[in-house]
């Protein structure tokens, strides 16, 4: 082995010269390598000598091979599957392309020449190494494999196992074996969705296939079509593990199961819908870290923020989150919980379902088969002297009087609504029964709010927004008067956003303090528009302008922004 050895000690010594390293610091490094066997970049790494990114560019010198940049990189999915997941991870390689018969392929040590020998053997291609971080590589296998070994090995399984009719699929065996072609591919399936960043998963069932969707960012796009044989199992193991009836397919059904996936706990909520072609299923997927990540990082302004702040702190009063399902009205009302939590507050929330656990707060779980609705709950919460009382949703007359009432009385009361902005939640409360007056007394703020695809940090770039955006969204006088201060940019799309442009989301808030102009407006049955235009004369924010001010910011894009506001301007 005396090759290596010697590049090591030339790689060293290019080190030294870049001034990257002393001599000192190499013989520790040296030493550590040999006796722990780790390769010298992560030595380095480990002791704090030296960063991966500039020891791999070093390396790359060395050894007149190529560094690329994964994460700015779109790789065929096809070139990827010529190595097997498995041999992947355990070499820490990732094929980049092929040309004619060579394969190049990303590595963490290219001078492991048992790897390349290994992946020579597998694939039948001559290997051209090329350099990678650790971090690039790793993340770039989760991104490209996601599991798909483990899925296609379902599936073939499935395959061979296929019956002619798959109706008469054993639908009450519950013991299965966990190597079954159903187990493996709802455990996939999963895992997969969740390093995706997926809220949503959608099995739709058609006359030959199952077709596979994942919602990411709010959008639906396709992931992969599975045989029909697979139907049944699939389905059947999605039931067991929401606790449903797995012999019952004709009427709808829902149930919960949780799971963990990595390091992450994932609570699953399940939806089936009995059709033509058999039962499609939906799993919402719920992070429970997600939930309690605090107000300052939801996406608020500071401005807001701290008049929010001021009103969630009173000791009584009605305060609505309204949106959209799904668009982080738990959320946001657990952050507020989190914060006014003290050891002084006895906090009682009612909820459907209860998310995440709170400490020092009691939680109660809506069950309607034994009477415990949000209006029975809430009831009885008023009888255990609660000084903040939280109900998940506000979907009846009942609900909302009782909580009215609630608020009336000297305690602080937290719901959401379904309603497309703020000022359309007291129309919603008197539709629901509610006395005006009564809403006048009670109602001491409302946000609305939506969630924004957010901009790709890693391709974004300036961007001249079309005259057809800046007319539609009235920016004309904003930029004039920003010309130098705004930043609106698009993502060109990349690997790391799968060709989106966009990553993650960001909330929009529109904060409606009602004041006492607006509690007038209230008693005279005003509309929605009169009630908007008289917080006008305040700080009030509509959502889209909201958004226009985090597109200028460079955090989202005004095409989202369209996007998200357009049916609520609209309807103005």
């Amino acid at each position: 082995m005396p090759l290596p050895q010697q590049k090591k000690k030339r790689l060293g010594e290019m080190l030294i010269a870049e001034g990257l390293l002393t001599e000192l610091q190499l013989e520790r490094a040296l030493r550590e390598q040999r006796e722990s066997g780790i390769r010298l970049g992560k030595v380095l790494r480990e002791l704090g000598y030296l960063d991966e990114e500039k020891f791999i560019m070093v390396l790359g010198k060395q050894m007149g091979i190529p560094h690329f940049d994964l994460s700015r990189m779109g790789i065929d999915p096809k070139i990827v599957q010529l190595i097997p997941e498995l041999v992947a991870r355990r070499h820490q390689v990732l094929p980049i392309f092929k040309r004619d018969n060579n394969l190049t392929l990303a590595m963490v040590d290219p001078l492991n020449v048992f790897a390349i020998d290994d992946i020579h053997r597998i694939s039948g291609l001559d290997i051209v190494p090329a350099v990678g971080t650790e971090r690039e590589i790793l993340k770039g296998i989760e991104r490209y494999y996601s599991g798909t070994g483990a899925m296609q090995d379902a599936i073939r399984d499935a395959d061979k196992n296929s019956m002619t009719d798959v109706d008469h699929f054993p639908p009450d065996q519950e013991e299965e074996e966990d190597d079954s072609p159903a187990i493996k591919f709802v455990n996939t399936l999963i895992a997969q969705a969740v390093n995706q960043g997926t809220s949503d998963v959608h099995l739709e069932p058609d006359h030959e296939t199952i077709q596979v969707r994942y919602r990411v960012d709010g959008l639906l796009h396709d992931v992969m079509t599975a045989p029909k044989s697979l139907q049944a199992g699939v389905i059947s193991r999605i039931k067991i593990l929401a606790d449903m009836d797995i012999a019952e397919r004709r009427v709808p059904q829902d149930g919960r199961f949780e799971m963990k996936v990595g390091d992450k706990d994932i609570d699953i909520r399940v939806s089936s819908l009995p059709t033509i072609f058999g039962e499609k299923i939906v799993m919402r997927l719920l992070n429970k870290a997600s939930i309690l990540i605090g107000l300052e990082k939801l996406g608020f302004k500071k401005e807001t923020l701290a008049e929010f702040d001021r009103f969630f702190r009173r000791p009584h009063g009605l305060i609505l989150v309204t949106g959209a399902t799904g668009s982080g009205k738990t959320t946001t009302l657990y952050s507020v919980l989190q914060t006014i939590n003290t050891p002084e507050k006895n906090i009682v929330t009612v909820e459907d379902p209860v998310e995440y656990q709170l400490k020092r707060i009691t939680q109660v779980q809506v069950n309607a088969k034994v009477g415990i609705t949000f209006a029975t709950g809430l009831r009885s919460i008023l009888r255990q002297d609660p000084d903040v009382v939280m109900i998940g949703e506000i979907r009846d007359g009942e609900t909302v009087n009782l909580a009215i009432q609630a608020a009336l009385t000297g305690h602080l009361v937290l719901s959401t609504l379904h309603t497309n902005d703020a000022p359309g939640a007291v129309a919603r409360l008197i539709d629901m029964g509610a006395e005006p007056f009564l809403i006048a007394s009670s109602l001491t703020a409302v946000v609305s709010q939506k969630l924004a695809r957010k901009l790709c940090k890693n391709c974004s770039e300036p961007f001249d927004p079309p005259e057809e955006i800046i007319d539609r969204l009235g920016l004309r006088d904003i930029l004039a008067a920003q010309k130098e201060a705004h930043h609106i940019s698009k993502g060109s799309g990349c690997a790391e956003c799968r060709g989106t442009g966009y990553s993650g989301r960001i909330g929009l808030y529109e904060f409606l303090p009602i004041n006492e102009a607006i509690r007038d407006l209230i008693v005279k049955r005003a509309s929605s528009a009169e009630i908007r235009k008289a917080a006008a004369h305040t700080q009030y924010r509509t959502l889209r302008s909201e958004g226009i001010l985090k597109a200028i910011q460079g955090l989202t894009t005004l095409e989202e922004v369209l996007r998200v506001t357009q049916e609520i301007e609209e309807s103005y």
